[in-house]
């Protein structure tokens, strides 16, 4: 039997803009320790596409991404550490997650709310793309409370 890496789970509401890139950016820092994988409570149709492009600028490709629900998680798969990145998921989002070792609660500016002309969204799509990556590079599971 092959042993399989612990599942991190990122959720959003949307899953289409922080969750994807944490999902791109936790699996290019942490891929040999953890499989990865995002979901929404409320998923959109695709990933933005803002953040599909301030993702490319680093090196990082989620253009095959699309959004899942977390339905598709629940119950059907072995998370063992879950991650919230929005304040709508975390209060959406189950306080007891079947299996789960850890849930943390990481909050990000959601830049589809950005506004502006294309390149104001940009600079704001840049700002939150490296506080993720911020997050994602340093990030280890906290020991359950």
């Amino acid at each position: 039997m092959i042993a399989r890496k612990p599942l991190v789970l990122i959720l959003c509401t949307g899953n289409s803009c922080r969750s994807q890139m944490a999902e791109g950016f936790l699996r290019h820092h942490q891929g040999e320790k953890f499989e990865i994988a995002s979901a929404g409570t409320d998923p959109k149709s695709r990933v933005h596409p803002l953040a599909v492009k301030v993702m490319q600028e680093v090196g990082i490709d989620i253009s095959t991404h699309g959004p899942k629900s977390l339905e598709e998680f629940l119950g059907h798969a072995p998370v063992r550490h879950l991650i919230i990145v929005c304040n709508n998921a975390d209060g959406t989002c189950p306080r007891i997650w079947p299996g789960a070792f850890t849930r943390e609660y990481q909050p990000f500016d959601d830049p589809a709310d950005f506004e502006g002309d294309e390149l104001s969204k940009l600079k704001g799509f840049r700002k939150v793309r490296d506080e993720i990556d911020t997050f994602c590079h340093s990030w280890t599971p906290k020991a359950p409370t």
